[in-house]
């Protein structure tokens, strides 16, 4: 079950259900607000009784979808696969110890990210940092969480990272992540998630150039070292979100260093069990 925000043309932003090819809007059967449908008890019952008032349902091509958070800080873990670690550990000499230790430690790396208004949605700009030479894209499995910290979905998220910028010194992190358009997160919100049947998904990225596919990568989500649950309970240690929480989940895919993105490049981000983000670039 995917729900997502989206206007219909210039209009205000409405809660929908994907189904196929076209979204059901919610909001004209009274839905409320995104925030409001994951903070219930049962998310998906909700969305059940509001599909069974046979909301109106329309295309995909005469909708605009938007990010599907609304008032929800975005945090990421770093360093939790194997490849991440590794890529990380190359950045610098300097930071490689501590890439290893925070890999094999019990304690993860858990970093803001993003304020709901730097984020971006399926078709929206993603940027690349004007003032850095190795911009990279980082797919990543998304964990959605309510105000009460439950884990009520997931969607695809874009951490998108300037690897030169962090590799300088590990004190510049938050420069390396943290810009306007620095984090995609869509389609939509799949929700009902269990962590069995999500290890079993797969993460792909395509990066496109004029038409020219180039770069590609795939990994499953179960080379994730530390358990989603782990990541979620470590997020919300010492903090509440009142409006709820993204956290991504860190990268097993990561482009030679001898690649950056460019302006107009595309990158297309797919997760077998929720569907494909795609998003231009460009420079900020």
């Amino acid at each position: 079950m995917n729900i997502c925000r989206f206007t219909p043309g210039e209009g205000l932003p409405c809660v929908g259900l994907v189904e196929k090819n076209r979204v059901l809007d919610l909001s004209a059967v009274g839905a409320v607000s995104l925030t409001a449908i994951l903070d219930a008890r049962d998310p998906a019952g909700v969305v059940r009784r509001l599909r069974a008032k046979h909301p109106p349902a329309r295309k995909f091509s005469a909708v605009r979808l938007l990010p599907p958070i609304e008032r929800h800080e975005v945090w990421a873990a770093g360093v939790t696969y194997q490849r991440s670690k590794a890529a990380r550990m190359d950045e610098s000499d300097f930071s490689a110890r501590a890439y290893l230790h925070v890999y094999e430690a019990p304690r993860p790396e858990i970093f803001f990210k993003a304020i709901p208004e730097r984020v971006v949605g399926p078709g929206d700009a993603v940027g690349i940092r004007r003032d850095a030479t190795w911009n990279v894209p980082e797919p990543e499995l998304a964990l959605v969480f309510n105000a009460r910290g439950r884990l009520v979905g997931c969607t695809i998220g874009n951490d998108m990272s300037s690897r030169d910028i962090e590799g300088e010194n590990l004190l510049y992190l938050p420069q390396a992540k943290v810009y306007d358009r620095s984090c995609a997160l869509g389609p939509w919100i799949t929700l009902e998630p269990d962590e069995k049947r999500i290890r079993r998904w797969t993460i792909a990225l395509e990066i496109r150039r004029r038409g020219k596919v180039v770069f590609r990568g795939r990994t499953p989500v179960d080379r994730i070292k530390r358990s989603l649950a782990s990541l979620g309970k470590w997020l919300h240690r010492s903090q509440t979100f009142p409006h709820g929480a993204v956290l991504l989940t860190g990268t097993g895919i990561v482009p030679a260093e001898s690649f950056t993105l460019r302006r107009d490049d595309v990158v297309t981000i797919g997760i077998s069990g929720i569907g494909t983000l795609e998003n231009p670039v460009v420079p900020v």
